[in-house]
């Protein structure tokens, strides 16, 4: 067995600069090499060796990566459904997960991380397949939309039972959106739209009204909204429900130790038992991308959920392993705290610090950065550089959607100078502990220097990393979401006055009008009109910073069949078995 797992182990200073730079594998240097660029590059690899031993919306590199020229050559590789010749009935799955996910309750969790381990235990109305289309899961057709669009209405399974053996009907779905909607502290209320009533005529018919159409709702029926959870355990449970999660699925909640593991086991009441191969996955919290590596090739764990760019070559060279890659639907940046005092939802009040009711120095900031350098210096370019929530490759993109601002030194100069602030001028920056994070905070901090910053990281672990976000404790936090299939639900959250995820209090009248026409469009040329001139606003006021478009990269051992990894950045392990 590998060395032990190290548990807890959380960092919260920052490596030294040190006093001679190597360069990093794959980056010429020469003489001309920006100033910033050579402190970055040892920042790099000594945040490698230094973090050995220590986790939006994901950390960085935390949940994707692709290594340079190995990436996806061949085209997306999603990983294949198992089939009964070759898995065995039973066993136990151990799968390495990347940082620690917040609560287990679809209703208020934010983590990618807990959406891999809702995969296993919490159908959806919806889910998307490997080719980011709709397809249905606990509904049994698409919605039929009438009213022009106002009324939406749903078939839905009959004849299965939630894994407290309450049965699964319409009323649980009316009953789960209405939690959804009311939920103190709900992340899915603005996910969903302008309901303004949810009817259950009889057990398999669900019916959906809105005051406006809106086009996004199917799309976030295929996520956390989309998660039916079982009225007993919500009427026992409460606020709670995330201690003891029931849904239905192939799997039911186990047992969780905090920063260590999270068990779920086989429910043998699910409607498909049969096609369910394994008894047990636990996931094992191991926020070091070097130890899953270790993790992974000593067969201590037969998934790793991702792995760094740089350990890509070591798997895939290693005998029994491969890499699922694909390319990502969300992005990693950064988000300024302007508004939000009281919590996130709550409204926005004025923060007096330069940063939060002084555009001009936000706008400094992205000038300050050289997005194609910094993708190269701590990815070895394995990434694509990103400046919008909106993938280029989606029907919903435009030039105006993908217009990225220049890395303009003299310009981030003059910018503060216009705005009066000190220069240097000091800037807190909260990241997750986790080292591929760490080396992202600390390339940006020698590369903004040279701007007028003077960036400070503050380390966190990534579940108190939520908290502060929520809470509004910070000024500048470095956290990424992992996207959806529709745009709306990688910008209106963010951005739109009261948002359920808008933890930078940005409010913007003229925004919301644009994202208001984009939800009740119902063409995709007009949408992808109003998603570009939102762009455009976005970037004259900066709240959001976009850095790059991760991928998904996930280690497998042969050990295992039917892992799969969609672009949706889900982690798919419900129908896997270990190999015969």
């Amino acid at each position: 067995m590998a060395p032990r797992i190290p548990r807890g182990n959380r960092s919260t200073t920052t490596p030294p600069v040190p006093t001679s730079l190597t360069p990093v594998r794959g980056i010429p240097t020469s003489r001309h090499t920006r100033p910033w660029l050579g402190v970055a590059i040892g920042l790099v690899l000594l945040a490698g060796p230094a973090l050995a031993a220590c986790s939006a919306v994901t950390p960085a590199g935390g949940s994707t990566g692709t290594a340079g020229s190995a990436a996806g050559a061949g085209g997306d590789t999603f990983g294949s459904p198992a089939t009964a010749s070759q898995v065995k009935t039973g066993g136990e799955l151990v799968v390495a997960l990347s940082a620690e996910p917040d609560a287990l309750d679809p209703t208020t969790s934010r983590s990618l991380y807990s959406r891999y381990i809702f995969e296993t235990m919490c159908q959806k109305l919806y889910d998307v397949d490997q080719n980011a289309r709709v397809v249905p899961q606990l509904a049994t057709a698409l919605p039929v939309m009438s009213d022009g669009g106002r009324t939406v209405t749903i078939a839905v399974r009959d004849g299965v039972k939630f894994a407290d053996g309450t049965p699964f009907d319409a009323a649980a779905v009316k009953s789960t959106l209405q939690r959804d909607l009311t939920l103190a502290g709900s992340g899915r209320k603005s996910e969903l739209g302008p309901i303004t009533g949810v009817d259950a005529p009889d057990a398999k018919t669900v019916v959906i009204h809105l005051s406006t159409p809106f086009a996004p709702l199917t799309a976030a029926l295929t996520d956390r909204a989309g998660m039916i959870l079982s009225p007993t355990a919500t009427a026992s449970l409460g606020k709670n429900f995330g201690t003891a999660p029931v849904c239905v699925g192939p799997f039911k909640f186990s047992n969780r130790v905090p920063q260590s593991t999270i068990e779920v086991v086989k429910d043998p009441s699910y409607y498909d038992a049969a096609s369910v191969h394994l008894d047990k996955i636990t996931y094992r919290i191991i926020t070091d991308a070097s130890i899953r590596a270790a993790n992974l090739k000593s067969r201590d764990v037969q998934v790793a959920d991702s792995v760094s760019p740089q350990d890509v070559a070591s798997i895939s060279g290693t005998a029994g392993l491969s890499v699922l890659r694909s390319g990502s639907l969300g992005y990693q940046g950064l988000t300024f705290n302007v508004g939000t005092v009281d919590g996130v939802g709550k409204p926005a009040k004025r923060i007096d610090r330069p940063e939060a009711s002084d555009h001009r120095v936000r706008q400094a900031f992205e000038a300050a950065i050289d997005r194609t350098t910094l993708n190269q210096v701590v990815f070895n370019g394995a990434f694509t550089v990103a400046c919008s929530p909106i993938s280029p490759k989606t029907e919903y993109s435009s030039s105006a959607a993908q217009t990225c601002p220049a890395h303009d030194v003299a310009k981030a100069k003059q910018l503060l100078k216009d705005a009066g602030v000190t220069v240097p001028f000091p800037l807190e920056m909260q990241v997750s502990n986790n080292p591929d994070s760490l080396r992202l905070a600390q390339a940006l901090q020698a590369m903004v220097k040279e701007g007028g910053f003077d960036l400070q990281i503050k380390p966190v672990e990534y579940a108190s990393l939520l908290d502060l976000q929520d809470k509004g404790e910070f000024s500048l936090l470095l956290l990424g979401w992992s996207g959806r299939i529709d745009p709306d639900a990688n910008i209106t959250n963010f951005v739109g006055t009261g948002g359920s995820q808008n933890v930078a209090g940005y409010n913007d009248p003229a925004v919301d009008a644009l994202l208001g026409q984009a939800r009740q469009a119902q063409d995709t040329a007009t949408r992808r009109d109003l998603y570009g001139q939102v762009v455009t606003k976005l970037h004259a006021s900066d709240p959001l910073v976009y850095l790059y478009r991760p991928n998904n990269l996930t280690g497998v051992s042969s050990k295992t069949a039917g892992v799969q990894v969609f672009p949706d950045g889900v982690l798919r392990l419900a129908f896997a078995g270990l190999t015969k």
